[in-house]
């Protein structure tokens, strides 16, 4: 997953020590600490969590693991256990496994973001993982077994429904704004919405990657032009709307909802 292996996990893959020597005089592994290598396009954010002692922790790795993280430049490690002190370690609550991969699991990940992440970012990481993942609520709640109550009780906010973070970040912000939302609702001719204010305002929070090609871009359009004709608005936020011109957003919805626009009821099927 990240190019960063220990000797040990290299001999797994059958490399002997005599193989490990001729990759590193070829340059197609590069010693970055004692007992780690890394391949030549070794994630690098991974070598420098390594290199420096620790292993790859919190929003780093669960973006790795393939988890939706907020955006974030800096490159979290979680130094080992006699090394707790330092600064700029990233620490999770209680018993924290000891530090012989590369990267953290996604639990012990999940148990230093939480102390890294606000509360909305904490809520949207933790939806993502139950919508991506194995892992149950319950499970959520094991792994932060030590963490003070004031984080335990935002899970009670999750969902695990949702299929993006800013579809999490968009119903935390507009449920905060005492705006009633309804999540992943599926409407007959439709399909299956992000939001749902009221009776008839949907909210698709749109991602570049999910959204752009053709044949999503078209089909976004066919249901948009079938929600209007059984009488529903539809609100698409991109990515950029959610994180950075929430402002505008919420003031335009607010607009709506005092003039009742999402109280009128749509055409039955």
């Amino acid at each position: 997953m990240t190019g960063v292996y220990r000797t040990c996990e290299l001999k797994q893959r059958g490399l002997s020590d005599a193989h490990i020597r001729q990759q590193v005089t070829t340059g197609d592994l590069l010693p970055i600490r004692r007992g780690w290598y890394a391949l030549r396009l070794a994630d690098q954010k991974t070598v420098e969590a390594v290199r420096t002692g620790g292993v790859l922790s919190c929003v780093s790795a669960l973006g790795k693991h393939g988890i939706w993280v907020p955006p974030d430049s800096r490159v979290h490690v979680r130094f080992p256990l006699e090394d707790r002190h330092n600064r700029r370690s990233c620490r999770g609550f209680g018993r924290m496994p000891p530090i012989d991969t590369a990267i953290d699991p996604v639990l012990a990940a999940y148990c230093c973001a939480a102390r890294c992440l606000d509360d909305e970012g904490f809520v949207a990481v933790s939806d993502s993982i139950l919508n991506t993942t194995p892992l149950e609520i319950a499970d959520l709640r094991c792994a932060l077994s030590a963490a003070p109550q004031r984080i335990t009780r935002l899970l009670d906010r999750c969902d695990g429904r949702a299929q993006s973070g800013t579809e999490s970040i968009a119903r935390v912000r507009f449920r905060k704004a005492r705006i009633k939302v309804r999540v992943q609702v599926r409407i007959t001719g439709i399909g299956i919405v992000d939001l749902l204010i009221g009776e008839r305002l949907i909210v698709e929070c749109d991602s570049v990657a999910f959204h752009t090609g053709a044949e999503n871009y078209q089909r976004d359009r066919d249901r948009d032009r079938r929600a209007a004709v059984d009488g529903y608005i539809t609100i698409r936020l991109t990515y950029n709307d959610i994180l950075y011109r929430w402002d505008a957003v919420l003031a335009d919805i607010l607009d709506l909802v005092k003039r009742r626009e999402h109280r009128r009821k749509p055409r039955k099927p």
